[in-house]
């Protein structure tokens, strides 16, 4: 048996708008907490967070470039600082250089 998310904390990044929003918007109707994160489409990110609020769910919006390490860390610590913890992330953005898989790249990369 699963307890399922509610009362949980998910970062999910690219959650400004197309699957990065849908999933942020489900998560959140399952009752999890979320951390919308973005670097570009920020307008795009405060409607996320608005659509979610509006409903009754919880969630932030913080600033994030996930290919640099430090805006990354800032954001787990954000997202712990708001709500206390963080179980998991649905990482939705970025591209990877070159088509190698994730665990093979340099922290550069």
């Amino acid at each position: 048996m699963t307890k399922g998310i509610s009362g949980r904390t998910v970062i999910v990044t690219g959650a400004a708008s197309g699957i990065g929003r849908t999933a942020a918007i489900a998560f959140a109707g399952e009752g999890a907490k979320v951390v919308v994160a973005t670097d570009k489409n920020t307008i795009g990110a405060e409607e996320t967070v608005s659509l979610i609020n509006e409903a009754g769910g919880e969630a932030l919006f913080v600033k994030c470039n996930v290919a640099v390490e430090q805006e990354v860390e800032e954001l787990i610590s954000r997202s712990i600082d708001a709500f206390g913890r963080l179980d998991f992330a649905f990482n939705n953005a970025g591209v990877g250089p070159d088509g190698r898989r994730v665990p093979v790249l340099p922290v550069a990369d």
